[in-house]
């Protein structure tokens, strides 16, 4: 991985600071929402796999107890309102592929918005499955290194059942399959790692270099164009940035 950067990593390492913090815990009350809803509105974290990685998101981004307390009690009641999940996929512009999940109540309104921004930003919108073919669905742990290895966090990961173990500045990333993820997880902190982090992602299998700074720049923009809007959740890119 030396010399390369993928956008989530890249993303993950600028940390929360970059969001605006209103939009942010708004994004993290619809994903507390749509898990209760698709949970059959079981409310409690324990028994909702789901809503327990949800709850965690919006620990991890400094959500007050109090807004996660409203938002799974605001999920269970009838004002929770009706939100749909709706993916997209596209092409950014010079042509890595691009996966959008987003969390709506109007998606005639989303699709316009996302396809206004693929169109707007030299990408284009592409077809169901054009490009998730090149992404796979995992469960993905970020564990502070806190002195360790990645000799160290890989051996312990292998024997709690992680597929692979990737190396970034400051933090490891433990990939697994997305019903192990849980599991996973409470055997790496049972072993002392110090975990800040659960979700399930789309992990890119297939990567297209970018060597050229403006070309990063500018499609940096765009997937940050992306985010910006309140009914998209989050944006995954196979952008393999390569030092020159």
């Amino acid at each position: 991985m030396s010399g390369h950067s993928k956008w989530a990593t890249i993303k993950r390492q600028k940390g929360a600071n970059d969001a605006k913090r209103g939009q942010l815990f708004t994004k993290l009350s619809k994903a507390i929402t749509i898990a209760v809803q698709q949970g059959g509105g079981v409310a409690d974290p324990d028994s909702n796999f789901r809503l327990r990685l949800a709850v965690e998101a919006a620990r991890g981004a400094n959500m007050p107890k109090e807004n996660i307390e409203r938002a799974i009690s605001r999920a269970a009641g009838k004002e929770a309102g009706n939100l749909e999940e709706a993916v997209y996929e596209g092409f950014g512009p010079g042509g890595f592929s691009v996966i959008v999940e987003t969390l709506t109540d109007n998606k005639q309104r989303t699709v316009s918005d996302v396809k206004s921004t693929f169109d707007k930003n030299g990408g284009s919108m592409g077809s169901q499955g054009s490009v998730q073919y090149q992404f796979e669905k995992k469960g993905m742990i970020t564990v502070e290194k806190k002195g360790n290895t990645l000799d160290d966090v890989f051996m312990i990961a292998a024997e709690a059942g992680a597929d692979d173990v990737e190396e970034g500045e400051e933090e490891f990333f433990v990939y697994t399959s997305p019903t192990d993820l849980m599991k996973t997880s409470s055997a790496l902190s049972a072993q002392g790692l110090a975990i800040t982090g659960a979700e399930l992602l789309w992990r890119p299998i297939v990567l297209f270099a970018i060597s050229d700074q403006s070309i990063v720049d500018k499609a940096f923009a765009f997937l940050e164009k992306l985010e910006d809007f309140d009914d998209v959740q989050k944006v995954y890119a196979n952008i393999d940035v390569i030092n020159s």
